[in-house]
């Protein structure tokens, strides 16, 4: 009896301390977020919190998105460790609940008949040999004092979901480099008409500068040179037909599949996606962001981390009870109540001196925890200035663009106007070609401006957490 209440104190009072937790609870750091971002431009937030198959208008975009999120290989590798995390955190659900083990044994020993043993056993039983059948449930507990086990819950969870984030953030980088791959790809088709319309305007310049030629107005350097000017159109061509070729490839391994032509539709549209967005939410915005979760969750599990290395250094209570049956003759194994016997032990363990590892295991958690602070505010500072990059270019490529289409204007009436002097004398085929080249020039540099600025738009949408289902 003296033991059965022994051990039910035991159990009383373990249950008692498990109520004395000795991790700290977590406490958001205070990121000090900037009221407004350094391009201040008004509006709604609405347009952030759209799905991404709303921002992107494109149905053939669209398409590539979806399967490249379902197709995508570094996606399929993702979901296969979250299962993984999935089955960690199920498992570190359980892990209050007492270990119960069964086994059952028969052996047979020689034992000397010299010795002690080996002669009594002679004696009672008759035989050389002594059997020995044994069957036992054994269960194991540890008594949660120190709250280890709410611990442990709590740093498998925040692994859990930081794994989850970085999902949703690598979904949204498949996002974005889809389509600006996309968009690219209609770039470069923009730069392949803009060179066929200029070989076919250098050709009719060529021509009409052999026929001023075969009538003495022209000498052979005015056709040489317009020749040279229908090459620097003609060599844009092949460039921008392998661009396509290596654009189509790539898009298409990045959608999980093998190198072959694209379907797209339309131009080059900036106004597919004109965000405007407001100036004083990065702290609620930023906060949709994966990656900033992810490394939050970070430092949720660093917490629970450095709470479970300061409970290795207090005691632990352990109760281990066990039933079974035990019988030196087959015949008696299963003879109840005789063959049955029982075991009751509590055990409670202080670490004293283990070298100071269990100090240092402490200490160590503790930097590791702070450290991971300092890449949580870190992150949160990245998006910051993700935005305000995003917002800088997209509201400069749109000043570039005012000036670009101004120019295109201006030099659409340069060129005509250099080939109607030309025609009539008042000009030299310098004028003409030069013209023509400052046309083409500023045409693909329109392109270009109408890139920076679909790029600016989606790399806005993603840096304010956009696209996050």
């Amino acid at each position: 009896m003296k033991v059965l209440y022994t051990i039910g104190v035991s159990l009383f009072a373990g249950f008692l301390l498990t109520s004395c937790v000795v991790g700290k609870k977590y406490t958001r750091t205070d990121l000090k977020a900037p009221s407004s971002y350094r391009e201040a431009v008004a509006v709604t937030a609405d347009t952030i919190l759209h799905p991404w198959k709303n921002y992107y208008k494109d149905p053939l975009l669209v398409e590539l998105i979806e399967k490249a999120l379902v197709k995508n290989n570094e996606v399929l590798v993702a979901i296969k460790s979250m299962e993984q995390l999935d089955l960690t955190y199920k498992q570190a659900r359980l892990s209050l609940l007492p270990t119960l083990d069964f086994d059952a044994g028969a052996s047979r020993s020689y034992q000397s008949k010299n010795s002690l043993n080996g002669s009594l056993s002679a004696q009672f039983t008759q035989k050389d040999y002594l059997d020995d059948y044994s069957a036992n449930l054994r269960m194991s507990w540890e008594v949660d004092i120190w709250g280890k086990a709410a611990m442990q819950k709590r740093e498998t969870k925040a692994g859990y979901f930081a794994q989850k984030e970085n999902l949703s953030a690598l979904k949204t980088r498949i996002i974005v480099q889809v389509a600006q791959s996309y968009y690219n790809l209609l770039g470069l088709d923009e730069q392949l008409k803009i060179a066929q319309k200029n070989i076919d305007l250098s050709n009719s310049t060529l021509n009409m500068m052999k026929l001023q030629y075969n009538s003495g107005s022209v000498s052979s350097l005015g056709v040489y040179q317009t020749e040279a000017q229908k090459k620097t159109a003609e060599l844009l061509v092949p460039l921008a037909k392998a661009n396509i070729a290596v654009q189509e490839n790539a898009l298409q391994i990045l959608c999980g599949e093998y190198p072959d032509s694209i379907k797209r539709s339309g131009n080059l549209d900036v106004e597919e996606f004109d965000v405007v967005l407001p100036s004083g939410i990065p702290a609620s915005l930023l906060s949709r962001r994966p990656d900033v979760k992810a490394a939050e969750y970070a430092v949720m599990s660093a917490n629970a981390k450095t709470g479970l290395a300061k409970a290795t250094m207090y005691p632990t209570l352990s109760l281990s009870p066990s039933i079974g049956i035990n019988s030196f003759e087959f015949d008696t194994w299963f003879n109840f109540p005789g063959s049955v016997t029982k075991t009751l032990a509590a055990n409670l363990v202080q670490p004293i001196f283990k070298k100071r590892q269990l100090r240092t295991a402490y200490e160590i958690a503790v930097l590791e925890q702070e450290k991971a602070v300092v890449q949580f505010k870190q992150s949160f500072i990245v998006a910051v200035g993700e935005v305000s990059d995003a917002m800088s270019k997209a509201k400069y490529a749109d000043e570039r663009m005012v000036l670009a289409n101004e120019k295109a204007v201006s030099l659409e009436k340069a060129t005509t106007d250099a080939n109607l002097l030309y025609k009539s004398g008042m000009a030299n085929y310098l004028e003409v070609i030069t013209a023509q080249n400052s046309a083409l020039q500023n045409e693909l540099d329109v392109v270009a401006i109408k890139l920076e600025k679909l790029n600016a738009g989606i790399n806005l949408y993603r840096a304010l957490g956009g696209g996050v289902e």
